[in-house]
């Protein structure tokens, strides 16, 4: 048989605290804690690419309605509405929202049936910081309209996407 000896040591608020620095280093360095992703413009601009596949987009016929400015990011008002007939010829099927610098780019995505009568959504979202919210239209003859709009943040929204 072994025969241990355990014998009391105190450790000093320096050790405590250097240990937990430590930890805490250790857990970042291994990916545990969570970090601020920030998306990019270029990521959006991917994103947008990847949702179109790769066809061209075309401007217009999208109207963004956003407060050009707002105090607090994590309830900011849009609402967006689509220049089309509806018809069976030029009907909107989808709508993505993109956001270029929240901590994931895509925001929503709203797919309208046959039976809707207009392309409208009026809606809630988060907006990180200040910067620039990206539309596209998905119609029905496989094309794409992109529409932009600006909105200025005086406090984030902070938060996961």
């Amino acid at each position: 048989m072994y025969e241990i000896e355990l014998t009391e040591r105190r450790l000093s608020r320096r050790e405590v605290v250097a240990a937990g620095g430590a930890a805490v280093l250790t857990a970042a360095l291994a990916g545990l804690l969570p970090t601020m992703a920030q998306a990019s413009p270029k990521e959006a601009r991917t994103k947008l690419a990847e949702l179109t596949g790769g066809a061209p987009v075309e401007d217009g016929r999208i109207v963004i309605d956003v407060p050009p400015y707002t105090k607090y990011g994590k309830q900011v008002r849009i609402a967006i509405s689509v220049d089309s007939p509806m018809n069976e010829e030029d009907r909107v099927t989808a709508l993505h929202v993109l956001a270029e610098r929240n901590t994931v780019p895509e925001v929503a995505s709203y797919h309208f049936g046959a039976l809707a009568g207009t392309a409208r959504i009026s809606t809630r979202i988060r907006v990180a910081r200040t910067q620039i919210l990206i539309v596209a239209a998905e119609m029905s003859d496989g094309s794409f309209h992109v529409g932009k709009a600006r909105c200025k943040v005086a406090r984030g929204g902070g938060g996961c996407g």
